[in-house]
Order: C-alpha cells, then sequence, then structure tokens
C-alpha cells in the first residue's frame, strides 16, 4: 500500500489526538460485548475483532464477551427445535441448552480465535462455567408485566455471584478472554444467560473502566427505527425515561437493564455503538465526539466539555 503525504499527516494527527486517551486507558480493563448479529457477517466480525486487536496492541486489557442468538435460532431451526422470545429473552427447553452449547461454545467462540491468532491477539476462551467464573440458578417462572403471562424460561439462568478470578490471571498474562455466556448452576445444569448480562456482571466484579456494547443501531436512538436520532449521552433517569416511553423495546430491553447493572455495580461509563462501522469502538474511546451512546450514573457529573460533545 502507498501512503501519501496528505494521508500520512492524517494518520500521524489522528495518533496525536489519540495519544492522551492510550495513556489513560493503558492497563484498564474493557469488557467489550458483541451480540449475534455481527457474526453473521465474516467481514462485520474481522471489522469488530481488528478494533480489539488495537485497544490489546495499545495495552487496554479487553475481556470480550459474545452472543449467538441469530446463529442459535438457525441451528434451531435446521433441527426442528422451536424458539420463542420473551421480552427479548430466549426461552430455553432441555433441547434447546443443547443447541446453545454447540453454537455459543463451539462455533462462535472458536470462529473468534481463529481471527485472534491471525491477528497476533493471544485469545483464551473460556464459559462461565469455566472455574466457576459465573455461578447461576435456574430462574424459576416470571409473570411478564406487559401481558400478566407467566412464563417459564426453562433453563435459563439468573446470576447469584461472579469470581473473576480465572479472567484476571489470563489479563495478567497478556491474554484476552473470549467469553461465552453458557453457565451452569452449583449442582453443573447448564444455564443460558443472556449475554448483556453477563458481560455487565463480569464488567462489575472486574471493576471495569468501560463496558461496550456493539450491536446493530448506531447505539440508543430517541425514536426507533430512526437512526437519526442518535442520543449521544444520557444517565440512569434518562434510561429509565426511555424504556418507560416505549422508545427501548425487544433485544434493547436486557440491554437497558444491563447497563443499569453495570454502573450500579460500580462501571463509570458504559457505552453502546455499532458493530458494523470500522471506527465505532475507536471513536468511541479515542475521541471527545464519539461514535455512539454514552451512559453514565448522572449526566451532571460530566464537565461542560463533556456534555457539548460526547465524552
Amino acid at each position: 500500500m502507498i501512503m501519501h503525504s496528505g494521508d500520512q499527516a492524517l494518520a500521524i494527527r489522528a495518533l496525536k489526538n489519540a495519544a492522551p486517551y492510550i495513556r489513560m486507558y493503558r492497563g484498564k480493563i474493557f469488557v467489550v460485548k458483541a451480540g449475534g448479529g455481527v457474526f453473521a457477517d465474516e467481514d462485520s466480525t474481522r471489522v469488530l475483532i481488528e478494533q480489539l486487536a488495537i485497544l490489546h496492541y495499545f495495552g487496554v486489557r479487553v475481556v470480550f464477551v459474545h452472543g449467538g442468538g441469530p446463529q442459535l435460532t438457525e441451528l434451531a431451526d435446521a433441527l426442528g427445535v422451536p424458539t420463542r422470545m420473551v421480552e427479548g429473552r430466549r426461552v430455553t427447553d432441555r433441547q434447546s441448552i443443547d443447541v446453545t452449547a454447540m453454537v455459543l461454545n463451539g462455533t462462535i467462540n472458536t470462529a473468534i480465535l481463529g481471527i485472534c491468532r491471525e491477528l497476533n491477539i493471544e485469545a483464551v476462551g473460556v464459559s462461565g462455567v469455566d472455574a466457576g467464573l459465573v455461578h447461576a440458578h435456574r430462574r424459576p417462572p416470571v409473570t411478564v408485566q406487559s401481558s400478566g403471562e407467566v412464563v417459564d424460561y426453562g433453563f435459563v439462568g439468573d446470576i447469584d455471584r461472579v469470581d473473576p478470578t480465572v479472567l484476571r490471571k489470563l489479563l495478567d498474562n497478556g491474554l484476552m478472554p473470549v467469553v461465552s455466556p453458557l453457565s451452569a448452576d452449583d449442582s453443573g445444569t447448564l444455564l443460558n444467560i443472556n449475554a448483556d448480562t453477563v458481560a455487565a456482571a463480569i464488567a462489575a466484579a472486574l471493576g471495569a473502566e468501560k463496558l461496550i456494547l456493539c450491536t446493530g443501531a448506531p447505539g440508543i436512538l430517541a425514536a426507533l427505527g430512526d437512526p437519526g436520532s442518535l442520543i449521544s449521552y444520557t444517565d440512569l433517569s434518562g434510561l429509565a425515561r426511555l424504556r418507560e416511553a416505549g422508545r427501548i423495546a425487544d433485544g434493547m430491553l436486557p440491554k437497558a437493564k444491563a447497563i443499569e447493572a453495570a454502573i450500579r455495580g460500580g462501571v463509570r461509563r458504559v457505552h453502546v455503538v455499532s458493530y458494523s462501522a470500522p471506527e465505532g469502538i475507536l471513536g468511541e474511546v479515542f475521541t471527545n465526539e464519539g461514535t455512539g451512546t454514552l451512559i453514565v450514573e448522572d449526566v451532571d457529573a460530566l464537565t461542560l466539555a463533556e456534555q457539548s460533545v460526547q465524552a
């Protein structure tokens, strides 16, 4: 590739502008979560992991948590296993939990590790079952507020606690954990847990500097389906207002709950960004303007400069 002088100047300027952030975040822990939608397209997957590679090269300690919803549905359909979603969460029967293990711990996790090897990231695949990372119990039947229906989610788990010891050992040795959200109860029964929920719990347990949720949308939108209504920043009160107004729905509902759990658990900043944009994560982390939505506990704690542009 031939780089012209103008391109060189732009590259050098970008590095200079990013330098303060590189110094600030070197050695800090970022938990990055991506849903299965990104893994349906090889180019999008590569774009995302290339950004993780740059964070890793700059000394950010990255923990990557992945989902796999579309792939679960595709394989389940092929095997004749019915799929049911309630408020963005998957109902998981005994057949479905087997499919979940095949897709999350097998197909997707291994494919990510393959790209990491190509990009010279020393990555290790783990799940919530490994080394007691995620301790959970089977969710009892619940009443859905919107419909009043009592739903048994089956082999779906709610988290009791996270023991991040295995992740810290990997990070301390310069390795990047790639985490499948499949977990288990204390008797070893496998449980499916929403990947956003797992990422938030891991971020809180590690005292992460940031939780970054990568989605198909550019961030949180003020108007559903309108990318032009991107919200640059908000806080927990603003998030609650959006949910009450019906502007957070379907798959974004578990994300909203995960965002709140992470911030309540001590994570200072949560970001929602697009997984398909080549600058999605890097633009969010290394520029003041950002590319997605920043969520904090209280926007009044942001500086005036941060409130004029996204931090």
